[in-house]
This record gives C-alpha cells, structure tokens and sequence, in this order.
C-alpha cells in the first residue's frame, strides 16, 4: 500500500492539504464562537439546536443543483466562489456582534447563509481529492486529509475560545481572513487525473442521478446511512456549552479546551491511521467503531467530570474518525467519476443532517429531557443503531478490503493496483 510520505511528492496533494487546512481552522473556529455566543446570548440549549437545524436546511434544500454544479464545472473555481460565501458569513457576524444581540433570530439568518455556501461548496471541494493522485494511491490520500481535517478541529476550538475571550468580531475577523487565503492554493491546483464532467443538461433526473445511485448501491448506501443516524442521534459536540457551564461548571477557556477534545481525539487517530491504515475487515471495523461513538457518548453524558468528560470526547472522536475514513474511501471507489460531484452532495446532506441537524435534535431532547438523558440516551440508540445495521447489510459487513470497492460497471474487472 502507498505510504503518506509517498503521496506528499505530488504538489496537488499538498495544495489540497494546505487549502483544507486553512479553510477547516478558519470554520471551526467560526462554529466554536457562533454557539458560545448564541448559547451566552440567550442561556437556551434550543437556540444551539436552532444554529444547528440553520447550517444544515440550505444544502438539503440545494442537493440536486450542488452536486450537478460539481460535476458540471471547474470543482475548484466553484469552491473558490463559495469560499468567498463563507468570507461573507464572517462579515456579517462581525456587523452583528456590535450590536449586543440577545436573541438566536440574527444568528439564525447570517447562519442559514453560511450554510447555503457550504452547501454548495462542499460537494465540489469533496470531490476535487480523488483527482489529486492516481486511484491507487487514494485511501493514503484520504488518512492525509483526515489528519490534517482533524488537526484543524484542534487548533480551532482552541483559538476560538482564547479569541472569544479577545471579543467575538476578532474571532470572527480571523476565521475570514483563513476563509480568503485558503483560495490561493485552491485555484493553483493542477489535477494529477482529469476527472470527467457531465455533459448532460440541468434535468431534474439528472440532478437526481446522485440519489440513485446511492439507493441502488447497498455499500454506500450503508456507509452513508449509519453516519447519519449513528450521529443523528448520538452527537453530543453541540451541547457541550451547556454542559461546560451547567454540568462542569468551567469558563471559556477550559470550554475551548472541551471543544477542541474531539479534534484531539480525532487527529492521534488520523496520524495512526495514516501509519498503519485500515487494510482488512473494513466492514466489521466500520460497524464496532460506530458502538464504541455510542459508548463514549453515554460516559459523556453521565458524567459530571471534566477530566472523564474530556476522556469521553476523545473517544468518541477517535472512532468517529475511523468511520470517517472508512466511508471517505470507500465512497469515491464506489463512484464513477462523473457522478462523484451529485454523489458527494447527498453525502453531503447525509453529513450535514448528522451533524447540523443531530445538533437540533440534541437540543430539542435536551429541553425536553434535560442535557444528560438528552446525550446518554443518544448514545444508548446509537449502539443499538450499529447492531442492526450489522444484521440488515451484510454486504458492508462483509467487506474485507478497499480493493473490493469498485463503481458497478466495473464489478466485474481486477481490483485496484
């Protein structure tokens, strides 16, 4: 197999990576000050869970012209366009945060902008990786990514909450400033494999192509379903201002710290996956790491310590990250070239929902049930969720290696070399 040093020679790979990097650190820490201060401005978990339902509603509702967009044009120009969207988001809160808003309402609309750029920028960012080396050399590409992703998710809470101690609109000045300067690599990339585009007209059908294509194809259908329902309902990250504050009684800076655990977590398992990779019983890996996110989430939600708080977060992470690169490996092999774009959207939605909207659902059920049962009992469905994915997919479960993966019109050709 590639090793990560191997991949690292192409220049197209370390200006993806340095473009992700830029990017990522610049939204988490958007994501990090725009819940403490919603959460501070209005002392309700509901409103984190409003924030949240606020990010994922616009790439639900753009799926069919996003992923068509993708396939359609220059992935990176396209990135390039949304990335300015995101720059404009920034702008906006740091207008807003002059005013001393005590209400989610403005958060809410500057938010559902944000993610409407998002939800066109992801599809096309996500699908310009597979293009940056050849198909062989992939799954080391993605360890890579998923290192430097989750490094961000470090680094970003972490300046988040010293720069929200600085005052929200200094936050918010950096996360733009990252946002515009993570274009330049973007739009310098040259691609190591010219990916195929659509030259089919806008039809709904074709816009639709992306959703077909996962319904018909029980791998990815799998891979994708058990992310969004697993963190649907066991994501525990977006209350963690609630549980800084009423469960572990600590202040902003340890709140930062709280909030960049998963980003820990995460990236010690990202840096061992890009050592020693995932190579055999792809499957069952992808199935136990998602009982062992359930797990984490109940000690998380239970717990009044932050020592054993942080613990769990880290846990919960590490797995999720193993998930992560197991579905972001095995989606792009599954997929021909030209749908990746249509493809990558409704992953994207998939993704969004368990992220965004698990973070409405989390704080739905946590002013229904109060913050504790609101998280255990999320982690408690999650596990019974990997259980029965285990039983109802016996083609993921089965899978062995990544070279088993191939779109459908090749099934019947070698694997991969």
């Amino acid at each position: 197999m590639t090793t990560t040093r191997e991949v690292l020679r192409h220049r197209a790979v370390r200006q993806y990576l340095t473009s992700t990097a830029l990017a990522a650190v610049g939204t988490q820490i958007f994501v990090t000050v725009l819940f403490k201060q919603v959460f501070d401005a209005t002392d309700d978990e509901l409103s984190i869970g409003l924030i949240g339902l606020a990010q994922f509603l616009p790439a639900a509702l753009l799926v069919l012209v996003s992923g068509y967009v993708a396939d359609r044009f220059d992935r990176r120009r396209v990135s390039a366009l949304f990335l300015l969207g995101r720059v404009g988001g920034c702008i906006a809160l740091i207008a807003l945060s002059q005013t001393s808003p005590t209400t989610v309402w403005p958060f809410f609309f500057i938010a559902l902008g944000y993610g409407a750029a998002d939800g066109m920028l992801v599809p096309a960012r996500r699908a310009i990786g597979p293009f940056t080396v050849p198909a062989i050399e992939f799954p080391a590409t993605v360890a890579l990514w998923t290192a430097v992703f989750t490094s961000a998710s470090i680094v970003g809470p972490v300046l988040g909450g010293f720069l929200y101690v600085a005052g929200p609109s200094t936050a918010y000045t950096i996360a733009a400033v990252l946002q515009l300067v993570s274009i330049v690599p973007l739009l310098r990339l040259r691609y190591a494999r010219e990916p195929e585009r659509t030259r089919e007209r806008p039809t709904v059908s074709n816009a639709l192509e992306g959703l077909k294509f996962i319904r018909r194809t029980p791998v990815v259908l799998a891979a994708i379903s058990l992310d969004l329902f697993a963190v649907l309902f066991g994501g525990a990250i977006a209350l963690i201002p609630a549980v800084a504050e009423k469960r572990l009684g600590v202040g902003d800076i340890a709140y930062g710290w709280l909030r960049a655990a998963p980003g820990i977590g995460a990236a010690t398992m990202a840096i061992w996956l890009s050592i020693k990779p995932v190579q055999r019983r792809v499957g069952p890996v992808l199935l136990w790491v998602v009982a062992i996110f359930g797990a984490g989430t109940v000690v998380f939600g239970v717990t009044r310590s932050y020592t054993v708080a942080f613990i769990a977060l880290v846990v919960v992470s590490a797995a999720d990250m193993v998930s992560m690169y197991i579905r972001g490996t095995l989606l792009p092999l599954a997929t021909p070239d030209d749908q990746l774009g249509r493809v990558t959207a409704v992953e994207s939605v998939f993704i969004g929902a368990s992220n965004e909207l698990g973070a409405f659902e989390s704080g739905v059920a946590a002013r229904v049930v109060g913050v504790p049962w609101a998280i255990a009992g999320g982690g408690l469905i999650t596990m019974a969720i990997a259980g029965w994915f285990a039983i109802a997919f016996p083609s993921l479960r089965r899978i062995d290696t990544f070279a088993e993966v191939r779109p459908p019109e090749q099934e019947r050709s070698s694997p991969i070399t």
